[in-house]
């Protein structure tokens, strides 16, 4: 009669592993509602400035960090979730066209930032490029949906009004998230500090 079941080693082995693999998803849910949570606080500080508040971007910075901490899903899905959320509960931002472009810029960065994270070095120089680069694409996913949104309603959406909103309006928060994000994920990325 053959002997059917697993030696011990192999169940405890399995049993750590999906223990661990549980931990590490729960992990990253938790860590996500808080990305979240931020998101739907933070324009509520920067509104106190009302000159350059909504210049300084504040859903963007939750939405990048939890691309690098919790991943490409998790970030887009955040990114998409966080500015509908807000406009459903507060009416702030306005809900077309623009908390559903914001959805889609939103959902970019989260994605963009997680993917590049995990498939570059994580280096100082690596982290400003994925940074870059999703602020870059998550600018033009914005004018795309601009443009699809201005061409459905019968609006016009032209080459200065996308520079104007995606760069030229928003140079504090590009800015503040070149200076703060890159040390953030250097600080939080140290294993040390993750265990």
């Amino acid at each position: 009669m053959v002997n059917m079941t697993l030696p011990l080693d192999n169940s405890v082995h399995w049993w750590y592993h999906n223990s661990m693999k549980k931990n590490y998803n729960l992990r990253k849910m938790i860590l996500s509602a808080l990305f979240l949570a931020l998101a739907y606080v933070m324009p509520f500080l920067t509104g106190q400035i009302p000159e350059i508040g909504s210049m300084l971007c504040p859903l963007h910075i939750p939405i990048l960090l939890c691309g690098y901490f919790c991943g490409w899903s998790w970030g887009l899905t955040v990114g998409f979730i966080a500015p509908l959320f807000r406009s459903l509960t507060l009416g702030m931002p306005p809900l077309f066209p623009k908390a559903i472009c914001m959805a889609f810029e939103l959902a970019a960065y989260g994605a963009i930032s997680g993917l590049l994270h995990r498939l570059l070095p994580r280096k100082k120089p690596y982290i400003y490029c994925s940074l870059l680069l999703s602020m870059i694409i998550g600018r033009l996913v914005w004018g795309l949906a601009m443009l699809i949104y201005m061409g459905i309603s019968g609006g016009t959406f032209t080459f200065a009004a996308f520079l104007t909103g995606a760069f030229i309006h928003a140079i504090p928060g590009i800015v503040v998230q070149i200076v703060l994000i890159p040390i953030l994920v250097m600080i939080l990325d140290n294993p040390k500090i993750i265990k």
